[in-house]
């Protein structure tokens, strides 16, 4: 029986190898259609300090240094619970977590961590994007250096890179690598420059072989603007791989919607968005930037790139959620505005064929963009949630409810550690499922 058991486990561990290496045959089109709404697992693995770059000083504790919740399983399931298909991570890499700066040796604890949360969105069946996030500045606010400063540069990016593509290697066409975040590239001759750097990238990632041969990386529009995009990005970087190639930008807009904190000279916080949506009266409704507006940038993107063959990731969007108060304002209005903005914005994308991944902080408070409460597994935005979920069911892309599963709901402890079903566990012990807490028979 021993021996029956071995042979038995060797055949498993074999099809699992065989199923962990199996062919890349999707393009990028289709990997964009299959990844639906997505959501960024923000503050978290990006966390750092500049001062830390090409140091190790950042370590594990960092991914809870910007929100006080550490990535577990419980906690990517609870968000495939609610109908989102593809996760982003966002990384930090040299700002915090190199080893050995004369090679730029990420730090292994740390790259098996980022392993371990990739690990979660797999299992939970997600597509996932990890990528070189906010970076300290040391390439970031450097796309224009030239020469030796240059040359340094795309030496640091490759190493990086092939660090992360050879761990990765055997991962299937699930995982996404998007090779920068947000890159400060304003013109033509920056947007020249962003060029070689992603050129980079893609030769790094392509050189490592296995899967990545074939993998689908997604490449950054200058600072990732709409505009800027454009009118600048008149080529990708060329690639051994056919049709594997995905562009990426962001949607924060306007900026007195999603962002400004306070009234200023040259014009006021926009409370309330789109039609309707108004209060009479109020110098906080939204002069520009509404439903017209955003139709049209995003038909910008579908016309320049999608009806190319370029699938187009929109990596980041949101608007921050706020306690209205005041004379003739209204909270109800405002609600309705948040929630108008992320249905529209989502239903537009998918209609186009983009990926929509709204920002998430896990910040519990206001202002805010977060959506799901991580520590308690639960809601936190029921507006923000409601927007998407019904984007998604006009779409047809996931059911949003929990109660349509039909596997059963997972069961873990209260360090998010999962278990097989709740009667396996002693008498008295709590639990969670559904994102509520039982104690056990």
């Amino acid at each position: 029986m021993k021996r029956f058991h071995i042979l038995t486990l060797l055949a498993l561990c074999g099809w699992l190898q065989a199923t962990a290496q199996r062919s890349m045959e999707l393009p990028a089109s289709e990997v964009a259609r299959q990844m639906g709404i997505g959501w960024n697992l923000g503050n978290t693995l990006e966390a750092g300090d500049q001062k830390n770059n090409f140091t190790n000083r950042g370590g594990l504790g960092a991914e809870t240094w910007w929100q006080d919740t550490r990535t577990t399983q419980a906690v990517i399931d609870y968000v495939k619970s609610l109908g989102f298909r593809s996760v982003r991570i966002p990384c930090a890499w040299v700002m915090g977590h190199i080893s050995d700066p004369s090679t730029n040796t990420i730090d292994a604890a740390w790259m098996a961590r980022v392993r371990e949360v990739v690990d979660y969105c797999i299992s939970a069946g997600l597509y996932v994007v990890i990528n070189q996030h906010w970076d300290g500045g040391w390439l970031e606010n450097n796309i224009t250096a030239s020469g030796a400063a240059k040359d340094k540069n795309l030496k640091v990016l490759t190493e990086v890179w092939t660090q992360i593509a050879t761990t990765f290697r055997d991962y299937d066409e699930r995982l996404l690598f998007a090779g920068l975040n947000e890159p400060n590239a304003e013109t033509q001759a920056a947007t020249n420059a962003l060029l070689d750097y992603e050129q980079a990238f893609v030769d790094a990632v392509r050189a490592t072989g296995g899967n990545n041969a074939q993998r689908v990386l997604v490449v950054q529009g200058p600072s990732t603007d709409i505009e800027r995009t454009c009118s600048y990005m008149n080529r990708l970087p060329t690639d051994t791989a056919t049709d594997r190639l995905m562009l990426e930008v962001h949607y924060y807009n306007p900026w007195q919607f999603w962002g400004m904190e306070k009234d200023e000279s040259w014009g006021n916080v926009f409370y309330y968005w789109g039609q309707g949506n108004h209060v009479s009266g109020s110098k906080h409704n939204a002069t520009w930037g509404e439903e017209a507006d955003m139709r049209q940038q995003l038909q910008k993107m579908k016309t320049r790139y999608v009806d190319k063959g370029v699938p187009v990731l929109l990596g980041e969007f949101g608007a921050n959620w706020r306690t209205i108060s005041g004379a003739g304002e209204s909270q109800q209005k405002h609600d309705a505005s948040i929630k108008a903005h992320y249905r529209l914005l989502c239903q537009l994308a998918l209609e186009m064929g983009m990926v929509p991944m709204m920002w998430d902080t896990n910040y519990r408070g206001r202002p805010s963009m977060t959506i799901v409460d991580r520590k308690r597994l639960s809601v936190y935005n029921p507006h923000m949630m409601s927007a998407i979920s019904e984007a998604m069911l006009t779409a047809g892309v996931s059911s949003p409810k929990v109660e349509h599963r039909a596997e059963p709901l997972a069961v873990y402890d209260l360090k998010g550690r999962r278990y097989g079903v709740a009667n396996a566990l002693p008498a008295g012990e709590i639990y969670i499922k559904g994102g509520r807490k039982y104690v056990s028979d």
